[in-house]
């Protein structure tokens, strides 16, 4: 007999919701660096109460997004120039990680195709935003198949930083079917089983992030 039984609609609590909105809007660059977090002006335009504007504010600033400046007011916190090299050094040496543990261990890396299709499609419309998700797909794919959950979970961190970088630096004059381009080539050494290449790829790879002045997208007054 066919089990009859429905699942519960899950709530997603106001404040989660209005933290998943803001979160998105601070990496996608819609909202930049510096821009003040206003409670009564987001609860206007979100059209929800301050309560969950509050809470989600709070999350955000535990996420390192967002920071407390004179009088208690909230804001977008700036990159700084150190940050942004960080970053970029961080997201190579945990991709070279991924992709030694990749070849090392000879997982299929098939997965990784989709995301190469759906930058390339996203470059040929012009749409940046899905360039960066797609983007973002690829290297949360890569990290996963290294099958490490530490690192895994530190990635996840550190990428809500690299794809703010990303998202502010396809703002100046990248050209996004490079940005699309640089990804095959890394499927196909790990394919190929090619430690070398795959591993100078991926580096070659981080190193463009930071092949930018990056006071460009940080703190002007920095």
């Amino acid at each position: 007999m066919a089990d009859s039984t429905l699942d519960p609609i899950e709530r997603t609590p106001l404040g989660i919701q209005v933290a998943e909105r803001l979160r998105s809007a601070i990496v996608t660059g819609k909202l930049r660096p510096g821009t003040a977090l206003v409670e009564t002006a987001l609860a206007e335009q979100l059209n929800v109460s301050r309560a969950p504007i509050r809470e989600a504010i709070q999350d955000l600033e535990n996420d390192g997004l967002v920071e407390t400046v004179a009088y208690r007011r909230k804001r977008v916190k700036p990159l700084t120039v150190r940050e942004v090299v960080e970053i970029c050094e961080m997201r190579q040496v945990f991709e070279v990680m991924a992709v030694r543990r990749i070849l090392h261990h000879g997982t299929a890396v098939g997965a990784l195709w989709a995301p190469c299709t759906a930058m390339e499609e996203a470059a040929a419309a012009g749409d940046r935003e899905a360039l960066v998700t797609a983007d973002e797909a690829f290297h949360r794919t890569l990290i996963r198949l290294s099958d490490h959950q530490l690192l895994a979970q530190l990635w996840a961190g550190l990428y809500l930083r690299i794809h703010q970088i990303m998202s502010l630096r396809n703002d100046l004059e990248v050209d996004l079917a490079d940005i699309a381009g640089n990804h095959p080539p890394i499927v196909n050494a790990l394919e190929d089983k090619d430690v070398e290449l795959g591993v100078r790829l991926i580096s070659e790879h981080a190193d463009a992030l930071a092949d930018f002045d990056p006071a460009s997208i940080a703190e002007h007054s920095e």
